[in-house]
């Protein structure tokens, strides 16, 4: 096997498969040990880097159980004296492999470090020490114009390292930016003084005194006083166009970094440059004025020609000269600025023209540029991934004072996250860190246009706080293009054409208006978006303008007219194309949802949610859903009957296994019965609820159930025909009725299902069929229905069914013989109910986890399983059914560790659990736990007759549970065929309210 703990922790195979290892005190204590190969790590170390400064009581013994479950894995662990060795050649471990290859290979070496060391507090100088050799391998490998981002990102993690600092100098020198590198060598010059008392070596201080030598300024381009971040590819993409184009014009909101990337890519030009700023000029017909002062021709040839225009002499003044006019920020005068750049361009075959501006100048020729915002760091980044990333580059930069640790790490990443990446506005953020703690400042940023105020006094005013770039924009407006702007900020998740047109009553060239301004940015998915600021600055201006309330409505009307047309797909062959609409539309969606809580109006959210439930069921949103119509149904107000039925419904629906307490599931049930009743319903969510409702509320059997659902067997709807079935024979099989007749049922929902193209229902049906044949002892036939069911399943999006599913998949490959493959599954499993995240599918793969372990005989790890089952089963969503089973495996595991007095504590409260949720095969599992503790205490006739029971209880023998056989042979061989039949005959016609009385 082989370990790498280069990043997060990987346990490999021998054919290279990953072997989960869960929990972070196993990772922990596995890092530990492969950080010393074959060599003793003392079990004081172990603990400490385990358990920080709360070891718990017995630290030895808690030690030895997580040891083992590492052997478990696969791993040799030899206890020592006073310690452990893991049993592993050097070699076999990626950190001790970078070690050697450091030296001598430093690109080989790099290519094993997969990301932000995940090591315990213990072994916090191995860390330090690999990460120091993995910086003088990086500093190895760099050189060269190419590693000029790299090497920005090292030299703000490492602003003391001189050689670093040497690297990017000559780095940007390559790339034909010496002033940066004269602005790295003084960045670095006052850190040294200001930290150290130092001042840059010799060496450092040479390369100095060369690049001012070489540097030649042509033109009028200032000098900068803050470094230049992030733009790296922007600069050589611009260049590149202006290589082959006479006129680029870089677009981008304002606060994108537009003047600055056109003075760096100036600077780096090897011609003369001469920039034009025209943001003071007020007056179009200014504009030429403007080129000649900036060029230092503004009084020459007046007296002389005094009746010549000022387009006439710059014609005659550029004709001849080769060189970069930039035209800087020509939004506000876009007419002017594209005339002058036209004529000139076709007066002075030496100019070429970059302009930046909010929208194109629209002549012929032009090339476009978007200046896109910086990259974004991934939510959870460590302090290494994300320094590497442009837009914490530029914050770290631009507060000085400020150093990125593991502990604000996260509060930087969701700045620079809720602050779109924008420059200008991450630069004013910085400017906060001076009086904010970060955390403070990020939670604060839903008030940006009040917090991001203060900065640079010597910026156009417009820059100074993020109010007035945005500002400056709706000014340069229109009337119907500042209506455009306003009405799309509700869109929280973006818009297609469509959708803009009707909700905020435009046409498609004003849309295209916003979208050549920078505004709105339209995607390759053909959707509208815009950056958040933008949004909250619209939303601001659509209060002012008195259309919050009558906008919201418009949108929620479109969204319900959407959903509507969705619901009844979503039970048909179309059933993916409309899941992937609404989920297209989910943050607008929701986003509609929680607005129309906020404002009261009941009757817009009920109708929202009464065309989302079933959406929310298919689409792995139960728990959202479950949520969202809880709140929405204990509104007050006017609202649709049939919509407050449904709202009812889908909480009690989705509540289900969505993390609702089960009273409040009932009462949901309850109230959706409540108000169904009498409306002649046409939904068939509604028409399903009485017989859903009984399964709650009658106690004495499935009769009531049958009676209320049987008369949908005929429904016109085919859809609720073949869920009715399907319901009936789970019905059937929870009451311990006959099996036969229950598959019958179920084969026949399968069959509807199929004819109309219903992926959900197939796989439903296909997955109870799969444990109906698993039950008879068919397990290749199970495995194959199960697989099925969960590539349907998958393909729908059901996330919270599919690790129960695959916990079933798993139990039934091993009972086939197949354990290997089902260990397989049941890691996969346990990664998708941990992406879940709800009480009762964790719950459920731990128990499947610990019944592997059981029945491997490894009762530690067993225990451990059901220990972490019942602890997620405190939550009240949990259902008894759950809790019984847990019970129960808990009982067979004391029974076997040989604590009997334990075990029968543990199985009579599962067999009363069980009886509580009146579920037949559940109370059955129970019963044949009870058997084997009769057992194991000798009484091989009493356990015969609870094998009987659990029979009679069930309907029919469940050759899928693993315990029976077992049980059975042991029986038969203390009792003879002919007593241990009559024991388990005896016990015929037990029935669910006997078993307490078999205790």
């Amino acid at each position: 096997m082989e370990i790498a703990v280069l990043g997060p922790l990987e346990l490999r195979g021998p054919a290279g498969e990953v072997v989960p290892v869960a929990g972070a005190r196993l990772r922990a204590l596995l890092v530990l040990l492969a950080l010393e190969p074959n060599k003793v790590v003392s079990a004081q170390r172990l603990i400490d880097g385990v358990w920080g400064d709360e070891p718990p009581s017995g630290a030895g013994n808690a030690l030895q159980a997580l040891v083992s479950r590492l052997r478990k894995a696969g791993l040799v662990i030899e206890a020592a004296a006073y310690g452990y060795r893991l049993v592993i050649e050097p070699e076999q471990v990626d950190a001790h492999v970078f070690t050697r290859l450091a030296a001598t290979d430093p690109a080989r070496a790099l290519s094993l470090w997969r990301g932000d060391l995940d090591f315990p507090e213990v072994a916090r100088a191995d860390a330090a020490r690999l990460h120091e050799l993995r910086l003088d391998a990086t500093k190895r490998g760099l050189s060269g114009s190419e590693a000029v981002p790299t090497l920005e990102g090292l030299v703000t993690q490492h602003p003391l390292d001189e050689q670093l600092a040497g690297q990017l100098m000559r780095a940007l020198r390559a790339a034909g930016n010496p002033g940066r590198a004269l602005e790295v060598y003084e960045q670095a010059r006052r850190r040294l003084a200001d930290v150290l008392g130092a001042d840059p070596s010799a060496e450092l201080r040479e390369l100095h005194l060369e690049l001012l030598r070489e540097e030649r300024r042509s033109g009028n381009l200032p000098a900068e006083v803050s470094s230049f971040v992030g733009r790296e590819a922007d600069v050589k993409g611009v260049r590149g166009l202006l290589g082959e184009h006479r006129l680029v014009s870089l677009i981008g909101p304002g606060g994108s970094g537009k003047t600055r990337l056109s003075v760096e890519v100036g600077r780096r030009l090897d011609t003369d440059v001469w920039r034009v700023e025209l943001a003071p000029v007020t007056d179009p017909a200014e504009v030429p004025q403007a080129v000649l002062t900036a060029l230092g021709l503004r009084g020459q040839g007046i007296l002389d020609r005094p009746k010549r225009s000022e387009m006439a002499r710059l014609r005659e003044a550029l004709a001849h000269r080769t060189m970069l006019l930039i035209l800087d920020n020509c939004e506000h005068l876009i007419t002017a600025a594209a005339q002058v750049a036209d004529e000139l361009l076709r007066a002075a075959p030496g100019l070429r023209v970059l302009a930046t501006s909010r929208e194109p100048l629209g002549i012929p020729g032009e090339r476009l540029h978007p200046v896109e915002p910086l990259a974004l760091p991934p939510v959870g980044a460590g302090a290494s991934t994300a320094s590497a990333f442009p837009s914490v580059r530029l914050l770290l930069d631009r507060a000085a004072a400020f150093t990125l640790t593991e502990q604000n790490t996260e509060a930087v990443v969701r700045v620079c996250r809720e602050l779109d990446g924008m420059p200008l506005a991450i630069e004013l953020a910085a400017a906060r860190l001076r009086t904010l703690p970060v955390a403070v400042l990020a939670d604060r940023l839903s008030d940006r246009f009040r917090l991001l105020t203060g900065g640079s006094r010597a910026a156009l005013p417009r820059h100074q706080t993020l109010r007035a770039v945005v500002d400056w924009s709706w000014d340069l407006l229109t009337e119907p293009e500042r209506q455009l702007w306003r009405r799309f900020a509700l869109f929280q998740g973006g818009a297609e054409p469509a959708a803009a047109e009707q909700v905020c009553g435009t046409d498609i060239e004003v849309l295209a208006a916003l979208v050549d301004k920078s505004l709105l940015v339209l995607g390759g998915d053909g959707r509208y978006r815009m950056l958040e600021t933008i949004r909250e600055y619209g939303l601001e201006r659509l209060a002012e303008a008195g259309e919050s309330e009558s906008q919201r409505r418009a949108l929620a009307a479109w969204l319900i007219e959407l959903a509507g047309q969705a619901d009844p797909q979503l039970r048909g062959a179309d059933q993916l194309a409309w899941l992937r609409q609404l989920a297209t539309e989910h943050d607008n969606l929701h986003a509609s949802v929680r607005a129309a809580i906020k404002a009261g109006d009941r009757a817009t959210a009920a109708a929202l949610v009464a065309r989302l439930g079933w959406y929310w069921w298919l689409s792995g949103h139960r728990s959202e859903g479950a949520a969202l119509a809880a709140e929405v149904a204990s509104m007050s107000g006017d609202t649709d009957p049939e919509d407050r039925a449904l709202t009812h419904t889908y909480a009690a629906i989705n509540g289900l296994e969505g993390g609702l307490a089960v009273d409040h599931v009932q009462e949901q049930f309850r109230l959706a019965q409540e108000h169904s009743a009498g409306l002649g319903s046409k939904h068939p969510a509604l028409r399903l609820i009485p017989p859903l409702a009984v399964m709650f509320e009658d106690p004495s059997g499935p009769e009531a159930g049958f009676r209320l659902v049987e008369p949908l067997f005929d429904d016109p709807e085919p859809w609720l025909r073949a869920v009715a079935k399907m319901f009936v024979s789970q019905l059937r099989l929870n009451f311990g009725q006959s099996a036969e007749l229950a598959e019958a049922e179920m084969r026949e929902a399968l069959a509807e299902f199929r004819e109309i193209g219903e992926r959900w229902g197939i796989g439903f049906a296909l997955s109870l069929l799969g444990d109906l044949a698993a039950a008879r002892g068919d397990f290749a036939t199970a495995v194959d229905w199960q697989r099925e069911a969960i590539d349907l399943v998958r393909e729908v999006g059901v996330r919270e069914d599919l690790p129960q599913m695959e916990v079933r998949l798993a139990h039934q490959l091993w009972m086939a013989g197949e354990v290997d493959e089902a260990r397989t599954v049941l890691k996969q499993a346990r990664v998708a109910a941990e992406q879940v995240a709800l009480p009762e599918v964790l719950a459920s793969v731990a128990y499947g986890h610990a019944t592997f372990a059981r029945m491997e005989g490894d009762l530690e790890e067993a225990r451990l399983g059901m220990d972490a089952a019942l602890a997620r089963m405190r939550h009240p969503a949990v259902v008894p059914q759950f809790k019984a089973m847990a019970l129960h495996t808990q009982g067979l595991i004391s029974a076997a560790a040989g604590d009997l007095a334990a075990a029968r504590l543990k199985h009579a409260d599962a067999v009363r659990t069980a009886v509580e949720s009146r579920d037949s095969p559940v109370v059955a599992l129970t019963l044949v736990g009870l058997a084997d503790l009769t057992l194991r205490e000798g009484d091989a006739e009493r356990a015969a007759f609870l094998l009987g029971a659990a029979d009679a209880v069930r309907g029919y023998r469940d050759r899928a549970v693993p315990d029976v056989d077992r049980i059975m042979v042991e029986a038969r061989a203390a009792l003879g065929d002919a007593g241990f039949e009559e024991a388990y005959r005896r016990a015929t016609g037990t029935r669910v309210a006997d078993a307490v009385g078999l205790l």
